[in-house]
């Protein structure tokens, strides 16, 4: 009997195990979970021993790339392999069309799978309610109950994780054999691995082929500046994603969005900042992590934020917030609809389209095209103002005072946009602006520290260490890059130790990886 009962709890602790390893889509598998520190900890391990043997290298870490997707996707990893496919054969075939009209069919063939898949899984919802709306005012003009008796019941279409970033960033590699910046890969192996590598696969960066593909090839060396400058990442990555982000998200930020209208203005207003601030923290958290993981396993990445709030210009902040995918819209979209080279109305035509596209490729909604179009607009009045007056994009060279008051404006312009991008509905939107105008009562703001305590305090560190030069953060990346091997470990260990403490009872996805 005993032995029955210790088989039956044996069979299911083993079965228990087995489900942690196939994929959950309430628990998708992030960079912050110990499941994830566990299975890359013996992931890396067998890596290192494989420096000298570069095929089978290749191999091992495609076949981990795919399973980290199939542990935040499921079975849609086919779609991964399908993409990197597609995109490996076209790419191979460009070079070889003697024809420019033979080429553009075939740039044509890869935009439409790329763009199609995206139209596919993340826009027939949206374009189907737009068609559900057009056929009711059609039906009021026509005095047809028919048509306007048709109702909007929303499709269930899962989304894959990361797919408008996998997708980009292929679309990029047969873009630029097109244009001959680059020569296509030779082996099919060698481009999934550029494409599904896991630290950036599901939120990025975008990693343009030309700086990731050469890396391949070298023999990866991890020095030991490298390996502080790696764990310093991580261990940042963490800190913003799991203690500030994920707390103020969960503990405050996620109240005043869902009912803004039970909240004061005063209130409001502070939920935003903490949006502000989650949102940043999370997705820099998320980048910080993936070029921190990518540096273990040999690879750099380039930055993908630049302290974004210092931003003394609507211009300059998007040169600082990420990065990849605002040079990715500016070198394939913005210049090619003309970009400045058109005349001056038309660059600001082509400001405007370009991050209304941006806006869209966030979400299919309309306060996401919103979101875009403020961005759009104020990027167009910014450059209408360099022009009329000389004004300049950003940068240290900025007198003192205007670099002060052009920062507190820019933060609040890109508040104000950020209002529109995380309000569930656009009714919740207008909501939150009416409490803010119209019912701010200051004196609730002591009251606020009071109640929520930690909250403030997290806001007011995260905001602080976000301000802070940036000499002092590379006097900080330098001193922890030297420490001794068993001073980076301990740092580490406190890290998680946090993040354990911190960490709250549900899993938070990275925001980004619902686009």
């Amino acid at each position: 009997m005993w032995n029955d009962i210790e088989k039956y709890f044996n069979e299911l602790s083993f079965q228990k195990l087995l489900e942690l390893f196939k994929y959950q889509p309430e628990s998708p598998m992030l960079f912050s979970t110990g499941l994830f520190l566990f299975l890359f900890t013996g992931f890396y391990i067998i890596y290192n021993s494989l420096h000298h043997r570069s095929n089978i290298r290749i191999l091992y870490v495609i076949l981990f790339s795919i399973y980290f997707y199939y542990k935040t996707s499921g079975l849609w990893f086919i779609l991964l392999i399908f993409t990197a496919t597609s995109d490996f054969f076209i790419g191979q075939i460009i070079p070889g069309t003697r024809s420019r009209t033979g080429k553009k069919l075939w740039i044509t063939l890869s935009v439409c799978i790329n763009l199609g898949m995206l139209t596919c899984f993340k826009y027939t919802n949206f374009l189907y309610e737009l068609a559900i709306d057009f056929w009711h005012t059609v039906g009021g003009l026509m005095n047809e109950p028919v048509l306007e008796g048709m109702t909007y019941k929303p499709l269930d279409i899962f989304l894959p994780v990361g797919i408008s970033f996998f997708t980009f960033q292929s679309l990029s590699y047969t873009i630029d054999i097109y244009r001959g910046q680059i020569k296509p890969v030779t082996k099919w192996t060698d481009y999934l691995f550029y494409v599904s590598f896991f630290p950036g696969l599901v939120a990025g960066p975008i990693v343009r082929a030309k700086d990731f593909i050469p890396q391949i090839y070298k023999k990866p060396a991890l020095l030991y500046n490298q390996m502080g400058e790696a764990l310093y990442l991580i261990i940042c990555g963490l800190f913003k994603k799991c203690i500030l982000s994920d707390y103020i998200s969960v503990n405050f930020v996620d109240r005043i969005f869902d009912a803004p209208a039970l909240y004061t203005g005063v209130e409001n207003l502070i939920g935003v900042y903490g949006y502000a601030l989650q949102i940043y923290c999370d997705f820099s958290g998320y980048s910080d992590m993936a070029i921190g993981i990518a540096l273990l396993l040999g690879f750099r990445f380039n930055i993908n934020f630049d302290s974004p709030y210092q931003s003394a210009t609507i211009t300059e902040f998007w040169r600082r917030w990420h990065i990849s995918l605002s040079t990715w819209l500016r070198d394939y979209l913005y210049i090619p609809l003309g970009g400045n080279r058109k005349g001056t109305t038309r660059t600001y035509v082509n400001l405007i389209t370009t991050m209304l596209l941006g806006g869209l490729w966030h979400g299919a909604a309309l306060r996401f095209i919103l979101w875009g179009a403020i961005h759009g607009i104020a990027l167009a009045i910014h450059k209408l103002s360099m022009n009329l007056f000389g004004l300049k994009a950003g940068g240290a060279e900025m007198p003192l005072w205007r670099r002060i008051t052009g920062t507190v404006f820019t933060f609040h312009v890109v508040c104000f946009a950020w209002i529109f991008f995380r309000a569930g509905t656009m009714e919740k939107a207008g909501e939150m602006l009416t409490q803010i105008f119209t019912h701010f009562e200051p004196g609730v703001f002591l009251q606020f520290v009071s109640g929520y305590r930690l909250i403030f305090i997290l806001m007011v560190t995260g905001y602080i260490i976000h301000f802070l030069p940036k000499e002092i953060d590379l006097a900080i990346r330098r001193k922890i890059t030297v420490m001794p091997l068993w001073a980076k470990a301990a740092l580490l260990c406190i890290a998680i130790f946090a993040v354990i403490q911190m960490k709250s009872a549900e899993i938070v996805p990275f925001i980004y990886f619902q686009f």
